[in-house]
């Protein structure tokens, strides 16, 4: 531990002496990060609410063998948007209360920013046995300033008993959902088709995977600083999406739906489809339809889609006095072994390659393949500080055009994305 300590310090010294030109204000706060990363003892992880109950146990291990640097979990709610706005108030005021801090993958840039995260010496990290996406969500203007700890990328799940029944094969593109959803709803008195569409960053998320999916590109550039998408094929995604609330194929009672919300609705067997993240599986195994349901890659206009990246990665706050008990814990938790259960005990996807190939693994998780696929597939999200004002605007405004009466089309919501966007962007 000392020696990694020792690593870490000495990386720090030589960024510090390579900076010589940047200022006095530069080095000073080279000079407090120095002082603070000696701090070892009881520290705490705060991170978004656990569903799954996995968590405590994979902490609880790492608190058998150090009694002398206990972890304290604080779990933060469910919604990325209410997690990021806790975290936001704890960091502004200074508080030393939080110290690992398990960051959605699009807060990196803004939370650097803001001087909240530290930089991390990559050489205490094997990067490079990582899923290279999910390293590239932790890197901000050249610097590491989390670990992957998870990574994500959206499925589509369905029912394959009834598929079976209707002679249907599983859907590659929208067309084909559309018309086996409308099939099964007006069969079997079910909804066809849901995704996470309260007005949140769920929202925002599957409207991007909607353009996306679309051939539209990404709404921003990776930087942030540019509309990019196709307004076309961007209006093609929406309509996916608006129509189906029209047709009433996607209930609705999914505007108010989250993730554990849609996830519930699955698996009581409510729905035919539902687009979710891999975490969605483990439970719905053990659930009355545990047999009857398999996922594929999210369809798209034209053939299999993209969806966003998501995932969350583990910072060490700026404020922390335990810091090197904290780096120690990172390193343990984004470990090999670690990343084994998360899988096999959580089931969430783990950033490690080699864990997607293990033929134990897919035995017993059947999704891993796809999975992989479309994590290396999927678009991240802009490396913008400023984007929980894109995602509000976003999901803003398509929230709107999905409740009756249906005045706006297409068009209007993407005129009106475009406007809001431009808006944030010369604001910066």
């Amino acid at each position: 531990m000392h020696r990694l300590l020792l690593a870490a310090l000495a990386a720090i010294t030589l960024a510090g002496c390579a900076a010589g030109a940047a200022g006095e204000a530069e080095r000073t706060e080279l000079a407090e990060l120095t002082a603070r990363s000696g701090g070892s003892g009881p520290f705490t992880l705060v991170i978004g609410r656990d569903t799954t109950a996995y968590l405590q146990p994979l902490l609880d291990r790492w608190n058998r063998d150090h009694p002398a640097e206990q972890v304290t979990l604080l779990e933060l709610p469910e919604a990325a948007d209410e997690q990021r706005a806790q975290m936001v108030a704890n960091l502004q005021a200074k508080s030393d209360r939080y110290d690992v801090l398990g960051l959605d993958v699009v807060w990196t840039a803004e939370f650097a920013d803001a001087g909240w995260i530290v930089p991390l010496d990559r050489s205490l990290f094997p990067l490079d046995r990582f899923l290279q996406p999910a390293v590239s969500t932790a890197v901000y203007r050249g610097k590491l300033w989390a670990v992957p700890y998870t990574s994500n990328a959206g499925l589509l799940y369905y029912r394959k008993d009834l598929l079976a029944k209707e002679g249907f094969a599983p859907p590659t593109t929208w067309a084909q959902l559309r018309e086996q959803a409308r099939t099964l709803h007006e069969g079997y008195g079910i909804g066809g088709y849901a995704g996470q569409f309260l007005a949140y960053e769920g929202l925002t998320v599957n409207v991007a995977e909607a353009v996306q999916s679309a051939g539209a590109g990404p709404i921003l550039s990776r930087d942030g600083t540019q509309v990019t998408m196709d307004p076309a094929r961007a209006e093609a995604g929406l309509d996916f999406l608006m129509d189906g609330f029209r047709e009433g194929w996607i209930p609705a009672e999914s505007l108010s739906f989250k993730e554990e919300e849609s996830r519930l609705a699955f698996q009581e067997g409510r729905l035919a489809f539902a687009r979710n993240w891999p975490h969605a599986y483990g439970p719905a195994t053990q659930s009355d339809i545990g047999e009857k349901f398999a996922v594929t890659r999210l369809p798209g206009l034209d053939g299999p889609g993209s969806s966003s990246l998501g995932g969350a990665n583990l910072a060490l706050s700026a404020y922390s006095k335990r810091q090197k008990s904290a780096v120690e814990f990172i390193r343990y938790f984004t470990g090999l072994e670690n990343q084994r259960r998360v899988l096999t005990e959580g089931s969430f996807p783990p950033v490690w390659t080699e864990l997607y190939d293990d033929p134990a693994l897919i035995e017993r998780f059947p999704y891993l393949p796809v999975l992989k696929q479309s994590i290396l597939s999927a678009t991240p999200r802009p490396a913008t500080a400023n984007y929980d004002q894109v995602s509000l605007a976003i999901a803003s405004a398509v929230s709107n055009a999905l409740i009756p009466p249906f005045e706006e089309s297409s068009g209007d919501v993407v005129a009106s994305i475009r406007d809001q966007l431009n808006e944030i962007i010369r604001a910066r």
